[in-house]
């Protein structure tokens, strides 16, 4: 029996990729049985049914220490979170919510900064400050002019890292400079609409180098966040941690409450940027789980 780790499932076949190298198994009926659907991402067991031609059986699942919705795959130690400084422009309403759902799901976050090049008043600067204030990894990049992609091969090495971020950030640009083998269709970017064209057709884990995979997801134009608890929405931002515990109500929603330690702190080492988005998220996902009260 052989260990590996599921990087790929196309029509009921899934690629298992083992220190013998990658075997195509199918899984075996007890998995329907149990309702348990292999994922890519998975770390499984295998049966060898060929050597040569590298047939196996999928016949074991190990437990996942997480499973991601889109795109479906399991165990991911980090998400890398692409946007672009200009063309599309920055939209860190936007970001902010792939942050939040990163936070939901307590991924290492790495935020990448592409097309800085392209950005002639350096205005990612700003953002880049910012969200580094408030404890994230931050990187700028040119997957065109190749700055600072070493650091972030750097980010990606002995991790499974899902690449999330708007359509039209460059992320199959910037897959593609970590390791050119890949030559990931790139999607050209509409100057009517300025949102990227899909070209992401499902997960795969890419291995970039040695124990060291990616997996694209598709591009978004929207993040909903239906399943955020509004009472556990405070905790996804990591600026408000060092604050824990200081206010006067245990339960401090930090929106209305007096003696509130994190609204104390705001403009200072927490961004009024970050803190104003915290309170219309706030509401937004409140409205949310209102109206499912009234369903």
């Amino acid at each position: 029996m052989l260990s590996g780790t599921i990087i790929k499932g196309i029509g009921g076949f899934y690629y298992v990729d083992t220190d013998d190298g990658v075997y195509e198994c199918r899984a075996r009926g007890k998995f329907r049985k149990e309702k348990v659907t292999p994922t890519v991402g998975d770390f499984a067991e295998i049966s060898v049914l060929d050597k040569i031609k590298k047939k196996g059986s999928l016949d074991a699942i190990l437990p996942r220490k997480n499973e991601l919705i889109r795109p479906k795959v399991a165990n991911v130690d980090q998400a890398l979170i692409i946007f672009a400084a200009v063309s599309p422009q920055f939209n860190p309403d936007l970001l902010d919510r792939f942050l939040i759902l990163a936070e939901e799901q307590r991924l290492d976050i790495t935020i990448c900064i592409n097309k800085i090049d392209l950005d002639t008043e350096e205005r990612y600067r700003i953002f880049e400050d910012i969200y580094a204030k408030a404890g994230y990894r931050v990187i700028p990049v040119s997957a065109e002019k190749n700055i600072n992609i070493d650091r972030l091969k750097r980010c990606v090495e002995g991790k499974i890292s899902v690449v999330a971020g708007p359509s039209g950030a460059g992320k199959s640009s910037l897959i593609n400079c970590l390791n050119p083998k890949f030559s990931l269709e790139t999607g050209e970017i509409s100057r009517k609409i300025e949102r990227g064209k899909h070209t992401t057709r499902h997960a795969e884990l890419m291995e970039i180098f040695a124990g060291s995979f990616i997996v694209d997801s598709p591009g978004f134009t929207s993040l909903y966040l239906n399943n955020i608890n509004p009472e556990e929405l405070k905790s996804y931002f990591p600026e408000f941690r060092p604050f824990y515990g200081q206010c006067r109500f245990a339960s401090c929603r930090h929106i209305n409450e007096p003696d509130c330690c994190v609204k104390e702190h705001v403009g200072a080492e927490i961004s009024s940027m970050r803190y104003e988005r915290y309170k219309i998220l706030y509401d937004e996902i409140c409205e949310i789980y209102e109206e499912r009260k009234r369903q």
